[in-house]
Order: structure tokens, then sequence, then C-alpha cells
């Protein structure tokens, strides 16, 4: 049994339980996502840590709702995953 733990190259899973302010890069926990209504099939971009209710832009149907933490999606939406792409630089 090895007592040597590797501080420069921690695995992912105890990177993941972490303090998001005490890990080898500081990375946030929230994301934004992408919800798919399934009545009018309509986008809308959600924050995962939404503190009220997220209605649909369209048929003002009910997309997210807060729990305290991470917003929980109403039974039958799609998540797509949001993710940020750095700009494109003009030249």
């Amino acid at each position: 049994m090895s007592l040597a733990k590797d501080l420069m190259h921690p695995t992912l899973v105890a990177e993941r339980q972490r303090h998001k302010k005490k890990r080898l890069v500081q990375s946030p926990n929230s994301y934004f996502m992408d919800v798919k209504c399934p009545g009018c099939y309509r986008i809308t971009t959600v924050f995962s840590h939404a503190q009220r209710v997220v209605p649909c832009g369209g048929c003002s149907f009910v997309l997210c709702q807060p729990r305290g933490g991470k917003c929980r999606l109403t039974e039958g939406k799609k998540l797509y995953s949001h993710i940020a792409q750095e700009p494109e630089l003009i030249q």
C-alpha cells in the first residue's frame, strides 16, 4: 500500500469532489443549457442554478423549477449541453 499521492495530477473523480475554489484549476459548478419544449419545439437557454421558474417563451409551459441548488427539468423536456465557443478573430 503506497502512501504517496500525486498532487499535480489528481484523478477526475477526486477533482470533481473538491470545492470549486480549492481545485487545481478553479472552475464554476454552474453552466448554461439549451432546453427544448416538446409542445412548440422552441429552444430556450436556461442557467443550471436558476432561482425562479423558467417558462417557455412560446407557450408559457414551465421548463424547469428551482430546487435549492440546481434547477430540475420538467418531465418530457430535452436537454442540449451549451458549449461556450471562443470568439473567432476577424482579420
